[in-house]
């Protein structure tokens, strides 16, 4: 493994790991919102945002929410676990997957993910269900799909609930079904670091309606208001448990404008992952790194990562590109070896595919607006660094 020369003159411009970029009509739709006369929760966008994604996805009932991780909360609440209640999930996964059914009580048990997508195995699941299991919780990894036949036949078996982690996996796909869709519950974020954005941002999506009415009270701070504004009811009062998770109307606003342009977002940055893929293989074809397995027409081009050989060349690829000026960082630490994972959760079984990708996974950047040119600079970064033309 070899280093090549820094070249001589001006530094080139860095490239960022990330970089949240406007599409279209953000500004003009916040200043819509503005003149509307509202911009708290409930309003004209973050109807038209729930709108959209009923029909584009299609979700039988969508409901926005200020976070994937107020998303998750209401899930769990939906879920009805509690103390003594277990949860499956995989332990690669940040760590809102898990806290939100903390929160209510339960236990996350943490069982190991595929090698091949990062995702959580599922022959695995099984094996891990108790008495006391309650919900399964496949997390799509990089936007792609969780092998979700299988892990709802499972469900079913055991009359179990599933709920979708979907946050890295807007506009992504099983079998021609929406993730998020699939489940009982799903999950989207629309963080800035997201394909799709707002800042911050997440929605709900009930996919069983008989979760539907108290999902809308769980997100109304636990009261029947929903069915007041649609005139169902003549007052609205507390019925449930629930905190405020509406987002307001500026952040629905800038959330509209991108769900405009969702299309052509996700095409960019398939383009990029296919690009990354293309220039790398020779390197992986050469045993220096793993990729992907997924095509970029498998995944929504959320993340590009690789794997090195070790953590030691993963430790130092990672310095030589960011002294390169491109930021390229690490993943999660698996969750069952983190201070709250081990004082709240359990593992189920060896996670050793979990330790191992943690410790050499590699994420390239990868944005809205990465040029081709930026693209191959990181290809020959990496080759340069193993002493290879990509």
């Amino acid at each position: 493994m070899t280093d090549a020369a820094v070249p001589s003159g001006p530094a080139p411009e860095k490239i960022p790991f990330g970089r949240p970029t406007m599409v279209g009509r953000e500004l003009a739709y916040i200043e819509e919102a503005i003149r509307n006369g509202t911009i708290a929760g409930g309003g004209p966008f973050m109807k038209r945002c729930e709108a959209w994604l009923e029909r584009e996805l299609p979700a039988r009932r969508a409901l926005m929410a200020h976070s994937c991780t107020a998303a998750l909360e209401m899930a769990a609440m939906l879920a009805e676990v509690g103390p003594g209640d277990e949860v499956i999930m995989p332990s690669f996964t940040f760590s809102s997957t898990a806290t939100a059914f903390v929160l209510r009580g339960a236990t996350p048990v943490f069982v190991d993910v595929r090698p091949d997508t990062l995702n959580i195995d599922e022959a695995l699941i099984e094996p891990a269900i108790t008495p006391r299991t309650r919900a399964i919780v496949p997390v799509h990894y990089a936007g792609v799909a969780c092998a979700m036949d299988e892990i709802m036949a499972i469900a079913d078996r055991h009359k179990l609930l599933v709920v979708e982690d979907a946050a890295q996996a807007h506009l992504s796909h099983y079998k021609g079904r929406a993730l998020g869709t699939i489940g009982h519950l799903g999950c989207l974020s629309f963080h800035e670091t997201k394909n799709i954005i707002s800042g911050e941002g997440g929605a709900l999506l009930v996919n069983d309606g008989r979760m539907i009415e108290r999902a809308e009270i769980l997100r109304e701070k636990g009261t029947d208001r929903s069915r007041f504004f649609r005139g169902e009811v003549d007052k609205y009062t507390w019925r449930d448990i629930g905190s405020s998770y509406c987002p307001g109307e500026i952040v629905s606003a800038f959330l509209y404008a991108q769900f405009e342009q969702a299309e052509g977002i996700i095409a960019a940055r398939r383009a990029s992952y296919e690009a990354y893929r293309t220039g790398l293989a020779s390197l992986a074809r050469a045993g220096h790194v793993t990729l992907p397995a997924a095509t970029a027409d498998e995944a929504n081009g959320h993340i590009f990562w690789l794997l090195a050989k070790d953590a030691a060349a993963r430790a130092a690829l990672l310095a030589h590109l960011n002294g390169r000026g491109i930021n390229a960082v690490f993943h999660y630490v698996p969750l069952h070896s983190a201070p709250a994972g081990l004082r709240y959760a359990r593992a189920h079984g060896n996670l050793s595919v979990t330790d191992d990708i943690a410790s050499r996974l590699v994420r390239l950047p990868m944005y809205l607006g990465l040029g081709e040119g930026e693209v191959a600079r990181v290809i020959d970064a990496i080759a340069a660094f193993y002493g290879k033309n990509a």
